[in-house]
């Protein structure tokens, strides 16, 4: 058993927001694995790797000094580029679902992941936390709302965090959200699905302090059932 909160689910859930909540609620480190492959997508394309397994990808990969979460400023730096705001930026997110299709990229970024949870009890979010990365985590969440809500929640997040995104429309960024499900759930690589075990939560009717309020109840359950306290 690891000792990690594994919230997994579908691009605009809103699941990154709340894992943070969560683990500032319970006083735990906080791990965005979604940042992680922005991240490194953005990397990738910015030196011309082809987005296709080769030799090049994984000898790029194996060249890369990753730092994630030093400090309250910085989330996530490559070879020394604070990419922390450049993630957000709407068309990081396709590149992203591009890049992670790819084996070498996820067999990278997980033996990264794993190291990051072996320490001490974490909060850690993406789409496969609790099938691939930490399928022994003693509290499995999937966080998921209709594609609807997804694409309203994500064009408002856009808005506040990027000056990119004024000429983006719903219909945008809907469509994005939709094709985004789709190539995550039928990749062959770790394909997006609810975790043997996980508590299903579907938000699209409730307020902020309400899913708060249900992962901090599901996290104390599953922590007692294990005998960890949080």
């Amino acid at each position: 058993m690891h000792k990690v909160i594994a919230i997994d689910g579908p691009s605009g859930s809103g699941k990154s927001t709340m894992a943070k909540k969560l683990a500032q609620s319970l006083g735990l480190l906080y791990i965005d694995t979604g940042a992680m492959y922005r991240a490194l997508a953005y990397i990738l394309d910015k030196n011309n790797i082809p987005c296709e397994e080769s030799p090049l990808l994984g000898d790029f990969l194996a060249g890369l000094n990753i730092k994630y979460g030093e400090n309250d400023s910085q989330l996530i730096v490559i070879n020394g580029e604070d990419l922390t705001h450049t993630i957000r930026e709407h068309k990081v997110s396709a590149l992203a679902s591009e890049f992670s299709q790819l084996p070498q990229v996820r067999s990278f970024l997980l033996d990264f992941q794993r190291k990051l949870g072996l320490f001490e009890i974490c909060v850690m979010e993406g789409r496969d936390i609790g099938t691939v990365v930490f399928p022994d985590a003693f509290c499995k969440i999937f966080v998921t709302a209709s594609p609807e809500v997804r694409a309203k929640r994500r064009l408002d997040q856009l808005k506040e965090k990027s000056n990119t995104s004024s000429d983006l429309t719903y219909d945008q960024v809907l469509k994005d959200v939709i094709e985004r499900d789709r190539l995550d759930t039928n990749r062959l690589v770790s394909p997006l699905k609810v975790a043997e075990g996980a508590t299903y939560m579907d938000t699209s009717d409730m307020e902020e302090d309400e899913v708060l309020m249900k992962l901090i109840e599901t996290s104390r359950l599953k922590g007692q059932e294990v005998g960890l306290s949080i």
